[in-house]
């Protein structure tokens, strides 16, 4: 179909025979090229760049707890090293630390911890990527993630580490398609997606120490970004270029977060 005049067209027309407007490689093309010399599926590439990166802090912190003495710190990270990596603590942020709203996203405080989020994340990640783009996702997870630390700051007095509040986010983003799509497919989104919404809300009643405020922000923010957002349009046009940077720009404020990270890492152990 012609995305200018939706009139029907064949996959090998280049130009509309009926608006004479250019039209623009399929998405399957654009999208099922492999990066890595085809290792890793284009759908799953900024996902498990992700994990990647959630998996190489929790070994630094696991490295760090076991060097200070803590030998069961594969299975359960003490707080004193999740602190010092960035967690979520709201005296240290009401402090004016405020990069460990996004900084907590990426720790994690147990084996079992981040290999439950990784599952999630790994299939809910491609989803949104395969149908907002990877810049919406970028920025529907960036987002989903501090509101649900900074929720978390004002209703949690605990500390609180985790890439769920991001993944609710993902969730919250899927819903919202469902919820944008008025016809039976988006209604089996929608229910697809509530019901899992519904059980990860259950597990936070019924299993101690889950900080339900960071999962509820997270749920809420990336379902009020997606839903804003809508689905990608016409590649290169205006609005597909500001998510771009949009996309640029949480790339950034996370290096620069935890670049604060490493230089407050850096004071604690000269003191």
């Amino acid at each position: 179909m012609c995305p200018h005049c939706r009139a029907f067209i064949t996959n090998r027309d280049r130009v509309c025979p009926y608006c004479n407007e250019t039209v623009g490689a399929r998405a399957v093309e654009l999208r099922d090229d492999s990066p890595i010399g085809g290792f890793i599926p284009q759908r799953y590439f900024t996902t498990v760049l992700i994990l990647l990166i959630n998996f190489g802090f929790f070994a630094a912190t696991v490295v760090a707890s076991m060097s200070a003495g803590h030998q069961n710190a594969l299975m359960n990270l003490d707080g004193l090293t999740l602190f010092a990596f960035g967690a979520k603590e709201p005296y240290a942020i009401l402090a004016g630390q405020y990069w460990r709203l996004v900084t907590a996203g990426f720790l994690h405080g147990g084996l079992v911890h981040i290999a439950m989020n990784s599952w999630a994340m790994f299939y809910l990640g491609a989803d949104v990527d395969e149908i907002y783009g990877t810049s919406r996702m970028l920025v529907i997870y960036f987002v989903s993630s501090v509101f649900g630390y900074a929720l978390s700051t004002v209703f949690s007095a605990s500390l609180s580490i985790g890439a769920s509040a991001g993944i609710c986010g993902l969730l919250g983003a899927m819903i919202a398609l469902g919820m944008r799509r008025h016809n039976p497919m988006g209604d089996a989104i929608r229910g697809a997606y509530l019901r899992w919404a519904g059980m990860i809300l259950i597990m936070g009643f019924v299993i101690p120490h889950i900080d339900m405020s960071a999962h509820i922000g997270g749920l809420a923010a990336g379902f009020g970004v997606a839903y804003a957002a809508g689905e990608p349009g016409r590649i290169g046009s205006p609005t597909e270029r500001a998510w771009r940077v949009a996309g640029f720009l949480t790339i950034l404020i996370t290096v620069f977060c935890f670049l604060k990270m490493y230089l407050s890492f850096s004071q604690s152990m000269q003191q």
